[in-house]
């Protein structure tokens, strides 16, 4: 798809293997595996109690897993917890702040707490990343839930982290706010390696070179969003609008194509046309009806939404 970045092939920067984490009956992660490397950005998708902020809590060494391990930047979280988190920073889906405290005086007491050593340079240089120039002497409580959210990335990039872990970044924001995010996001990703949740379809295809789908605690596909597209329902399906005298005919010649599954009608004038293997048959749709009165030929892109449902089907949103 347009805009995003390919697999890397950089670094590997996390590595899970088998992770799981029970409470009682409930199997919130159930013994998942992937990589990251530098330059990825993944996006964590799934209806809400997939095992999504879980999993990121394991791999952020908040949450002991029951079994499996984690690896950061080289360093496994069991033995070198301190070394891997020091790689790592962590944005929860509701990430803490002090509301009376200034964005500047939160931002140098999560750096002191960092241990970062010039905390003036890291200040500056995540108030310019964040774009936080215009509020960064107001109190937290004051700012808009965009400016809010943009704080609580800066917290995050304070120690200017190999990893981040994002827990569904933009949640709760208006359409510009979430723009806005979703850029600096795309901009972060260069160097580092990037996990992010969402159940924002849209935002997925925007931000993210690979997406994990996860349904009751297990990885059901890992793949891109460019693949995931091309593999949604109605994937370059072709909707055309013809004269009604015409529409029996076309649908008999259609269906006898090779590369035609089938023809629905919807109306008396439009006919969806399913192509074989969800492949591109436009040049071919466009000879068939050559000589014919057409209103119009739209070809439609399949959905991470429409794949999402479809993968997920029967899971409880």
């Amino acid at each position: 798809m347009e805009g995003n970045p390919k697999p890397s092939a950089g670094e590997l920067l996390i590595e899970v293997q088998g992770l799981a984490k029970h409470y009682g009956p409930i199997r919130a992660v159930d013994g998942i595996s992937f990589e990251v490397r530098r330059g990825d950005v993944l996006g964590f998708l799934g209806p809400n109690g997939a095992g999504k902020t879980t999993a990121m809590k394991m791999i952020t060494g908040f949450v002991e897993p029951d079994r499996g391990r984690v690896s950061v930047a080289g360093h496994d979280l069991a033995d070198e917890s301190l070394e891997a988190r020091r790689k790592i920073g962590y944005l929860p889906e509701t990430a803490p702040a002090y509301g009376e405290m200034t964005v500047a005086g939160f931002l140098e007491f999560i750096a002191e707490a960092r241990g970062v050593d010039n905390i003036s340079a890291a200040l500056d240089r995540v108030v310019q990343a964040a774009a936080l120039g215009r509020v960064v002497h107001q109190t937290i409580e004051t700012l808009s839930k965009g400016f809010q959210r943009r704080v609580s990335l800066a917290q995050a990039l304070i120690h200017d982290p190999e990893v981040l872990i994002l827990d569904e970044p933009t949640d709760g924001l208006d359409p510009n706010q979430k723009a806005v995010v979703q850029e600096l996001i795309t901009r972060l990703s260069a160097g580092r390696a990037i996990v992010l949740s969402t159940h924002i379809l849209d935002e997925a295809e925007r931000v993210c070179n690979r997406a994990l789908v996860i349904s009751e605690g297990k990885i059901l596909v890992d793949s891109t969003p460019e693949d995931l597209i091309a593999q949604a329902p109605n994937h370059n399906v072709m909707r055309l609008v013809v004269e009604s005298s015409a529409v029996a005919d076309l649908m008999g010649v259609l269906e006898a194509k090779p590369w035609c599954d089938r023809v629905e009608r919807l109306s008396e004038t439009t006919l969806d046309v399913y192509p074989h293997r969800g492949e591109n048959y436009l040049g071919e749709l466009m000879e068939v009806t050559s000589g014919l009165e057409i209103h119009s030929i739209h070809l439609q892109e399949g959905r991470l939404n429409e794949l999402f449902r479809e993968i997920t089907r029967g899971v409880e949103a």
